[in-house]
């Protein structure tokens, strides 16, 4: 009974907007728009739509009525209701800090992306902090000519580099890549080219970069394999040595021939890393290694392969696969779009998202700059603070900014006051302050206290927050008066819930039903034992308790409609049911027959307590109602109800 309450409360709408009211209770009002969207949540086709409507409309009167009841006792007050809806605030509310379509794009965008892996070169040449103008337009120059070379076809790329006249161009392969390979400005840029094309040039803070994509490929997936590296010295990396060769040789034989590859690596690796792990690497994909070893990875055609001994610029590497997990192609793969998810949040890219939903929320709470104090102003002030170490409290206010109004939002206003303990605690801080601008900080903080009152006022600017937040304190104001009121009073009124039995025997009569042993464990393979041994002889008990939490067991009466196996009249005394798997979560279960009961046979007070209990809290719910209804009496606007069927 208390389950389908707390059901019945989730379905509740329990907002209020400005419409026609639709029905008042006391001195309080439902209007049609609150009701409408509380019976649109429970929706469901039905052939004769005015009555289900009337009979929502039931529902919700006695709901609210209910919660009503519970305000005027002042149970919202209690301190564990206060807790509960607090505690459910927080669980809920990172829900609504966020631009959830700016972050979907950004996983549709991660997701086209990661079907494909590109094959990169890069261009770049460092800037010197000090560089003048004239040094910075000239590597510009520099670079346009460049990346119109690249683009004509040329791959010649030492003489390209002799040619753009800066002396300081470098030129890596950075092999292939796939989506979070690289910061997501490149990334930007690279997936913004074809095969064979060439971006423009673009500058960071350390330098001029140029991308050529020279291959497409579908995407690879993750791999997992164990290594064992022969490790070369440095002046032998480009030759290789015969000595060292023949080592791999011998020991890739004895793989061959079933030597086990995790003791090998354990004696021979020299890749400290990972030689006590039995070789294996850490999970990979497209851009962690160099091309050659990748390649390598690529020729495997399944898990346990071993591959022939290779040579890279480390040594000699023997590689086994353990795992391939190819990526996922279906937009409605719901594990691989919370992965990406989770890797965008941990993203600089997620910060794109973020400010759009800053500036979302100034719009919504009136975010004003005032004139009467510049930007400039405020950067001195912190730049004197900062220098004078005036850092003890009260010293700012010596500041002419301190006691004007910088911002507004809402009802607050921001003083520069505000804005001077900001920087002394955050530039204060050496886990906080990387030497940003006094420009940034100002952003920061204004995202700072902008997102903070948001948060604190949700209610006041997210409707569906609201609703969401109503509902839970009133579902806990209603569990409670419940109990109170209903529940707790049914179930020790032993005297009244006899008095009902005696009175209503006939309604508690036993159906076909049948003494039996009920079998529920974790799967089929752990079913399908316990009912072998079962078939046995076995103990139904010692078969529990041996099974580690695998197989629970119960005995009783029950009635054959109400038991999850096939057994019905005919079923013989001694049958052990076929398997029965349960298709939503793969337990699965079996029975054995005890005895056999016609049905029609008298329950007992205690074997019928439970659906008394039941019967009789709908007693006392409904008296209960009758008086709810004198005290707080319901008028239902018949002119707003008729609006509803149209």
């Amino acid at each position: 009974m208390k389950k389908l309450y707390l059901f019945f409360v989730l379905t509740l709408g329990a907002a209020s907007s400005f419409s026609q009211t639709l029905f008042t209770y006391g001195n309080r009002s439902v209007d049609k728009e609150e009701f409408l969207r509380a019976y649109n949540k429970n929706n469901t086709p039905v052939p004769d739509k005015e009555k289900a409507l009337r009979e929502y409309l039931d529902l919700y009167i006695k709901f609210k009525l209910k919660v009503n009841a519970a305000l005027d006792m002042k149970l919202d007050t209690l301190p564990q209701l206060q807790y509960d809806a607090q505690s459910f605030r927080t669980q809920i509310e990172d829900g609504y800090l966020s631009n959830e379509k700016a972050l979907n794009n950004l996983i549709a965008e991660a997701f086209d992306r990661s079907q494909k892996d590109l094959h990169v070169l890069h261009f770049f040449a460092p800037i010197d902090p000090a560089a003048k103008p004239e040094d910075t337009l000239k590597a510009y120059k520099a670079f346009t000519g460049l990346s119109g070379a690249l683009s004509s076809g040329r791959s010649d790329y030492d003489q390209l580099i002799a040619e753009a006249g800066t002396g300081n161009v470098r030129q890596s392969d950075i092999g292939f890549v796939t989506v979070f390979s690289l910061p997501y400005e490149y990334e930007n840029i690279i997936y913004g080219l074809g095969k064979g094309q060439v971006s423009k040039p673009y500058r960071s803070r350390n330098g001029w970069h140029l991308f050529k994509v020279t291959e497409e490929r579908k995407a690879i997936g993750r791999w997992k394999v164990a290594q064992i590296l022969l490790a070369l010295p440095p002046e032998q990396q480009a030759s290789g040595n015969a000595a060292l060769a023949k080592k791999a040789d011998s020991l890739y034989q004895l793989l061959q021939k079933g030597f086990d590859f995790g003791l090998l690596a354990r004696q021979f690796s020299d890749d400290k890393l990972t030689y006590g792990a039995n070789g294996e690497l850490p999970e990979f994909g497209s851009g962690r290694y160099q091309v050659s070893f990748e390649n390598e990875v690529l020729k495997f055609g399944h898990d346990g392969e071993i591959g022939k001994p290779f040579l890279t610029e480390y040594g000699y590497h023997i590689l086994k696969r353990i795992s391939h997990n190819p990526v996922s192609s279906d937009k409605n793969d719901v594990s691989f779009q919370f992965e990406l998810k989770q890797k965008i949040m941990q993203d600089a890219r997620v910060n794109i998202a973020k400010d759009l939903f800053v500036k979302e929320v100034q719009k919504q709470i009136s975010f004003k700059k005032q004139g009467a104090v510049s930007d400039k102003e405020l950067f001195q002030s912190a730049d004197s603070l900062i220098a004078n170490l005036y850092l003890e409290t009260g010293k700012e206010k010596v500041y002419p900014v301190a006691n004007k109004t910088i911002f507004t939002f809402g009802k607050t206003k921001v003083t520069g006051k505000e804005w001077l303990d900001f920087v002394k605690n955050y530039k204060g801080n050496a886990e906080l302050y990387h030497n940003e601008s006094n420009e940034a900080l100002l952003d920061k903080f204004i995202s700072g206290i902008t997102l903070d009152y948001y948060k604190k006022h949700l209610e006041d600017y997210n409707p569906e927050f609201r609703y969401q937040m109503q509902e839970f304190k009133d579902g806990n104001v209603l569990f409670e008066i419940m109990e109170r009121n209903v529940w707790g009073n049914a179930a020790a009124d032993t005297a009244g819930l006899l008095k009902h039995y005696n009175a209503n025997k006939n309604k508690y009569l036993w159906a076909a039903s049948a003494d039996i042993i009920l079998f529920n464990c974790i799967n089929k393979t752990a079913s399908d034992a316990a009912r072998d041994a079962v078939k046995a002889g076995k103990d139904w008990k010692k078969v529990m308790e041996e099974s580690n939490n695998g197989v629970q067991a119960d005995s009783g009466r029950f009635e054959l409609s109400q038991i999850p196996v096939t057994i019905d009249a005919n079923t013989p005394v001694g049958t052990i049911t076929e398997t029965v798997t349960n298709a939503q979560d793969g337990s699965a279960g079996f029975a054995k027959v005890i005895r056999q009961y016609n049905g029609g046979m008298q329950r007992s007070f205690d074997e019928a307590r439970g659906l008394v209990i039941n019967d009789y809290q709908n007693i006392l719910e409904e008296k209960w109602i009758n008086e709810l209804k004198k005290k707080y009496p319901v008028k239902v606007n018949e002119a707003v109800f008729q609006s509803l069927l149209k």
